[in-house]
């Protein structure tokens, strides 16, 4: 009798203490939620709602997540938000782009750093797009550049973000690619490119250097025209007719990554879970399936190596925006 109740104490122990066995790596969310660091509409609403309803209706997350729209600075707000109330909360995960990198990497996010979150992992990749509306006086991008040539402020160009942000890049690069000065864009900011497509639609600016999966409904609908993607090579599917900008002449690239991280303080077993999650979601041919139709492409950096990789974009992005005096 001593001895089945001293191995029934054993199993006890090893179900309870064994790596990734019964209660030791238990946890599971609370009334999740995703924040999304910016106006319903734009990429990071996106990110969060689809990879939320893909983890619900997959069975990966049990609990139903919550998105919630937390715009300012194009991220700073949540960033600081999540440091000030909501450090070490298990049950949220907040959505990033590289336009947070690029934000984060020149200040705008205050005191924080790159080293202050945890980073989770990616689920997908989208590129930068030149669009303007369907009635557009510019047929190609050549017929922008040269507008440009002419007189830069001629153009009112407009996108998520301030002067600096990543869509601020990708127009600025495309203007020191035509030789012409970045500084004498006409930059109209807007909250998110929700509100930019608004604008572009509505007549306000000419040009919106947006990104390929929150255009692609607009493009479909055959709302607006796109002079060029920044990838390198054309983009699949709705984009296949979609000129590159290298192929055009102006070797202008802007991959963005979209992704999460979750508090600073958050326990190692939410970390574990929601990286399990992406990981899980990542592998399965119907979230491949349901990313591809948004535009999005595959991109599975989960865990450490998305770790690794976030901080080493921001620190380049540092170097860039050094180099064309955005900081010192």
């Amino acid at each position: 009798m001593r001895i089945g109740t001293k191995f029934a104490g054993l199993a006890l122990s090893l179900v309870l203490f064994s790596p990734g066995i019964g209660w030791a790596q238990s946890f599971q969310p609370q009334n999740p939620e995703c924040i999304a660091p910016a106006a319903p509409g734009g990429g990071f609403d996106l990110t969060c709602r689809l990879t939320s309803r893909m983890l619900n209706e997959l069975g990966i997350v049990d609990a139903q997540i919550r998105t919630v729209n937390m715009p300012g600075g194009i991220g700073a707000v949540a960033y600081n938000n999540i440091q000030a109330q909501r450090a070490s909360d298990p049950n949220v995960i907040i959505a990033v782009s590289t336009g947070s990198w690029v934000n984060l990497a020149q200040g705008k996010f205050g005191r924080f750093k790159e080293n202050d979150v945890r980073w989770l992992g990616a689920i997908g990749a989208d590129y930068g797009v030149l669009a303007v509306r369907k009635d557009s006086r510019f047929q190609t991008l050549k017929d922008l550049v040269e507008a440009l040539k002419k007189d830069p402020a001629s153009v009112p160009v407009g996108a998520g973000g301030t002067v600096g942000s990543q869509d601020w890049m990708k127009a600025a690069l495309v203007q020191r690619a035509a030789g012409v000065d970045p500084r004498k864009m006409r930059y109209l900011s807007f909250e998110g490119g929700g509100e930019a497509m608004g604008a572009l639609l509505g007549g306000h600016i000419e040009a919106f250097p947006g990104d390929a999966s929150e255009v692609r409904g607009q493009l479909e609908a055959g709302e607006i025209r796109l002079l060029a993607t920044f990838s390198e090579q054309r983009l699949p599917g709705a984009f296949a007719n979609v000129p590159t900008a290298k192929e055009q002449g102006y070797d202008v690239q802007w991959p963005i990554v979209r992704g999460f991280y979750a508090p600073p303080k958050a326990s190692e077993d939410s970390y574990q879970f929601w990286t399990d999650a992406l990981k899980k979601l990542n592998s399965d041919p119907r979230w491949q399936k349901a990313r591809a139709e948004q535009g999005l492409f595959e991109f599975n950096l989960v865990g450490p190596e998305f770790d690794a990789f976030a901080k080493k974009r921001t620190a380049d992005f540092r170097d860039l925006a050094r180099e064309v005096g955005l900081i010192q």
